[in-house]
């Protein structure tokens, strides 16, 4: 059973990606599965260390862009905006070129936090990187400051 609110488009993805760090990155959204959302991003200039292998904290922005996206389509949109609460990261290989893909799937999705695990894999479907990102759901009445109604 689908785990999405709503329709969970590709192209939606993609076209509200656009002049952020997700394209600044390469990172391109691949499928959407009934409990899951994979992407995958280029290990190239624009995600590279100075020792010229993938960057932690590229894998940590690849994790966070695909669980946050995962959890906006979990939500009511017109009630509810998820925004990162905490995210962790182990990375376990290198990897100096090519793409790494990763897939996030949810541990807990509750009123208030959602738990999402995200496994980074390189082409070869080896494990690069295992994240965890705790979102916070919160009312849209607050978003931006505003107060809420009443």
């Amino acid at each position: 059973m689908a785990i999405w609110r709503d329709s969970l488009s590709l192209e939606f993805l993609k076209q509200h990606s656009q002049n952020t760090l997700i394209a600044q990155l390469g990172i391109e959204f691949l499928e959407a599965g009934d409990d899951y959302l994979t992407a995958r991003m280029p290990v190239d200039a624009r995600t590279h260390q100075p020792a010229h292998v993938l960057h932690g904290g590229a894998s940590v922005a690849l994790a966070e862009t695909l669980a946050s996206w995962a959890a906006t389509f979990v939500v009511d949109r017109e009630q509810s905006y998820c925004v990162g609460l905490e995210i962790n990261a182990n990375h376990v290989r290198a990897v100096a070129s090519g793409w790494v893909i990763g897939t996030a799937r949810p541990v807990h999705l509750g009123r208030s936090t959602q738990v999402w695990e995200v496994r980074i894999s390189d082409e070869q479907q080896r494990l690069v990187c295992i994240s965890r990102v705790t979102m916070a759901v919160l009312a849209t009445a607050n978003r931006y400051g505003n107060p809420p109604p009443g």
